[in-house]
Parts: C-alpha cells; structure tokens; sequence
C-alpha cells in the first residue's frame, strides 16, 4: 500500500478536521494525536475481532498500520469479519482488509502481511512496532506472539470472545501478567461460537487500551481482566498479577516510562 509521506510533526489541515472530534475530548489534544500518527501497530489475526480493531485503530489515526493473516475469506466469515464482502471469498483476508482501511483514511501507511505467526516469522513481524492486538484465534499462535513480545519490550492488547463474553487485558512486558501467567495451559474449542456485534465490542475494547497507551494515557487493563457477559450486560474487572514462576516472563525487564 502507498506510504505516508506527509510529516510526522504536524497535522495537516485535512487531518485536524478529521481528527477534530478526538482532538476535541479534555485532555487529548493535538499532542496526543501527533503520537498517534508516529505509532505504528500491528493488527494479528483479521477475522471479526481484527476487523473491528483495525477500522478503529485506523479512523483514529495510527500512522502506521500493519494487518497479519494468512486466511482467506470464507461466507462463514462474514456473520462478524466486517472488514470482508461476499465479493471477497476466496481472496486473502490481509489485502481485504488493507484495501478497505486505506480507503477509510487515505492519510495512513497500511501493510498487509499474508503469512502465520511462526516461532520463524514472529521477531522479524514485530520489531519496530509500538504496539500489537492480539486477536489471533488459536493459542499456540497466541503464545508465539507473546513470547517474542515480552522478548523485544512491546505491549500486547489481548482481546478474545466466544459467544457472548469478551475477555481482554492489557500486556506490558515486565509489568503486567504474560498471556502465559493468565493461561498456563492452551484452551482447546474445535469451533468457536460467535455472535458478530461480542467480535467487534472485544476489538473495540483492545483498540481503546492501545490508543490510551499510545497517546500517554494510563490504560485501564494493566494488570486487570475484563470480563464483559453480553446476554446478562455484566462487566467484570478482575485484578490480576504476575505468576513469579512463569518461565517467560520471569526476569524480563519493562521498557514502560
């Protein structure tokens, strides 16, 4: 996809006015939205829960954002994968999304990467990035991603659903819990129930925590656990911390502040 070439030290007339509302909230400013636009954040997994983070992560105004997978679109998508058309079955989910959120902000750099996350391919994906949203829909791969994260110092915003919940957390290396203290063993479910509107609020959820972590602003999942029941409209915010025996995790130092 065409890079921004416009300069990351100012906001250009179009963008003030397409950022106007955000800039306009106490407290953000363009400060705030000039951080926004130097970040670059990674998008791991665009099914339902990627294609929400990354339509809002991208009208925000991420400057630099890259969407990973290596799928193609199937019509069982498409009850919750928002950012995928009927016209796309059968093409790569990456350059489906990529075309579409260029098209949603012409004013951002979008890559598409159609490959897995592998032990061979994770560091190389990651490295330069400020941030990454987990939305990948298997653990192995999720415990790739937070390995080579917590490896390289760069936060995770981990974001999961499965019918009507949502669970998501906010993982800074050295700081918070690891996916792996969370979950020490791998959660199996062949097929995954799903309602799409539960999709999209989990990768709401995890898009606000980066943008609040991006811009300086305290995220409100470190080293918390939200639980939202969506038939029963409960949220649940469960403390939680560091397994001091977890493997990965163990003595890795915080790049934070």
């Amino acid at each position: 996809m065409k890079e921004n070439k416009q300069p990351l030290t100012t906001l250009s007339q179009q963008e003030q006015e397409r950022y106007d509302r955000q800039v306009s909230i106490k407290g953000f400013g363009r400060k705030r939205q000039l951080k926004l636009k130097k970040a670059r954040i990674i998008v791991a997994g665009i099914g339902g829960v990627g294609s929400s983070a990354s339509m809002y992560l991208a009208v925000a105004g991420i400057g630099s954002l890259t969407v990973i997978d290596s799928g193609e679109v199937e019509l069982s998508n498409l009850n919750r994968q928002i950012l995928h058309w009927e016209k796309n079955l059968g093409t790569s989910k990456a350059l489906s999304a990529a075309t579409k959120l260029k098209q949603l902000n012409p004013d951002i750099e979008v890559t598409a990467r159609e490959e897995s996350i592998t032990e061979d391919s994770v560091l190389k994906l990651l490295e330069g990035t400020d941030g990454v949203i987990d939305c990948l829909d298997n653990f192995p791969s999720r415990y790739i991603l937070n390995d080579a994260a917590l490896k390289l110092g760069v936060p995770v915003f981990h974001a999961a659903c499965s019918g009507f919940e949502v669970r998501a957390t906010t993982i800074i290396p050295g700081v918070t819990p690891c996916l792996r203290c969370l979950y020490p063993r791998e959660l199996h479910q062949a097929k995954v129930p799903i309602l799409g509107s539960i999709a999209g609020m989990a990768g709401n959820i995890a898009t606000t925590e980066a943008i609040k972590l991006i811009a300086g602003l305290e995220p409100t999942l470190k080293n918390r656990l939200l639980i939202y029941d969506g038939l029963h409209l409960r949220y649940n915010l469960v403390n939680i911390s560091r397994n001091p025996d977890c493997l990965f995790c163990k003595g890795v130092r915080t790049n934070e502040g």
